[in-house]
């Protein structure tokens, strides 16, 4: 079977989580889209991790781990994450690499970093990771392959190439110093040694593993709403956030994902700039930051502090819909244990006019929340094991949002650990 992990609104939903924990029943586990941009926070019987790129299936021994050809792949955050893993006793996990996968060059960090600076005040708030520039590269075909790495003089025509443009930029736009086309193709030649073990064509190794029946999880990064065709544009991601690209970005039939879990946060959380319509804002957001997940809400990459709000109903209901969700994993409901009232809210006021359709973007920066406020259960849910025994205004709130959003909550995660789950 196929399933993809996927978010719902702005990522921070705890898809880390959920992915460790169905990984311990998969054969494979695969990130098909994103970079180092953003992370995956998981806490098991290895202590607590920080993932980046790595599939989140590394923790377990019998499960192969994935780069697909969707993602932004950065070679030294490769062997940082690797290093990482060893010293925290992780020896020797399973992984592939696509042999289509592009590389994340040293110079698209430069120009994620110069042109948040050149935008001031309009910046998009990027991780400064150079996941923009690397996706204009690939589609505007001037990107490298990680094949490329072994066809020196493919890799050495590739690389004056993009030189030749950029350097261009460089002079005239930025002001900075030009690259060397050597010494580049000198820096990314030394990669080739550390990725040559792991590259394999995983087209093919994943369609011979759907004839042979085995279990496969299609890990997404970031949600619904960070996506450049269907999100909060242009306050998006530069790669697809959709179980749909899952298939492209992996190599796989669309017809063979059969499971989409869609991970809904309790509350929302949301790194960087765009429309957040349920924002809060003082000591109501400080509360709710510093009591969220394990350690409070901050960005897993960037250690910035979250935006934070109630949960949305209106964007999480568009989320699970581009998804095709079949399961919702509401997680966190734990942090909400300390209020006696939770905000929810059910619908954007947009000029006088209330609606329960997410709108485009200079439609949604004009919506004010429109909030239902339900009675809290004011005490600890951790341990709990069965939805049952949940307090009724727990459970209350749980089927409330199910019913508002039109899609089935399956799994409700009470807490941070692997074990902290309940199935519906």
């Amino acid at each position: 079977m196929v399933k993809a992990i996927v978010g719902a609104c702005w990522g921070d939903e705890g898809k880390g989580k959920i992915t460790d924990m169905l990984a311990a029943d998969a054969d494979i586990v695969i990130r098909f889209q994103g970079g180092s941009n953003a992370g995956h926070t998981i806490i098991n019987d290895y202590g607590k991790f920080s993932l980046h790129q790595m599939p989140s299936g590394i923790f377990n021994k019998n499960t192969v781990n994935i780069i697909g050809n969707g993602v932004a792949f950065n070679v030294p955050y490769f062997v940082k994450e690797l290093n990482y893993l060893k010293e925290n006793g992780i020896h020797d996990p399973k992984i592939l690499i696509s042999d289509r996968v592009q590389l994340l060059m040293p110079y698209h960090i430069l120009f994620d970093t110069y042109e948040e600076a050149r935008l001031s005040d309009k910046q998009f708030g990027s991780t400064k990771s150079g996941i923009a520039p690397f996706y204009s590269d690939k589609y505007a075909k001037t990107g490298i392959q990680i094949c490329d790495l072994f066809h020196e003089d493919i890799l050495r025509e590739r690389i004056n190439s993009a030189c030749e443009i950029k350097n261009i930029l460089l002079e005239h736009l930025y002001k900075k110093p030009k690259l060397d086309p050597e010494k580049i193709f000198s820096e990314v030649i030394e990669y080739k040694e550390i990725i040559a073990p792991y590259i394999v064509n995983t087209a093919e190794y994943l369609n011979k593993a759907l004839k042979e029946g085995k279990n496969i999880l299609l890990e997404g990064q970031l949600g619904a709403l960070k996506d450049p065709d269907h999100g909060i544009f242009p306050m998006t991601t530069s790669s697809s956030t959709l179980a749909g690209f899952a298939s492209i970005g992996a190599g796989i039939p669309p017809y063979a994902i059969e499971k989409v879990y869609t991970v809904a946060k309790a509350y929302s959380s949301a790194v960087g700039g765009g429309a957040f319509v349920s924002e809060i804002f003082g000591d109501e957001a400080n509360d709710l930051r510093m009591r969220g997940g394990d350690a409070g809400e901050f960005g897993a990459t960037t250690g910035r502090p979250r935006r934070m709000g109630w949960f949305d109903c209106v964007a999480t209901r568009y989320g699970c819909m581009l998804q095709g969700t079949t399961d919702v994993a509401f997680t966190a409901i734990d942090v909400l244990g300390y209020l006696d009232e939770i905000p929810v809210c059910v619908g954007y006021e947009i000029d006088g006019v209330v609606t329960k359709e997410f709108p485009v973007t200079p439609l949604l920066e004009k919506a004010k929340p429109v909030f239902k406020v339900l009675p809290g259960w004011k005490c600890d849910i951790r341990g709990i094991d069965k939805y049952e025994d949940l307090p009724e205004n727990a459970r209350n709130y749980v089927e409330f949002i199910e019913k508002e959003i039109g899609y089935p909550i399956t799994i409700v995660s009470n807490g941070p650990k692997r074990n902290e789950i309940i199935y519906r």
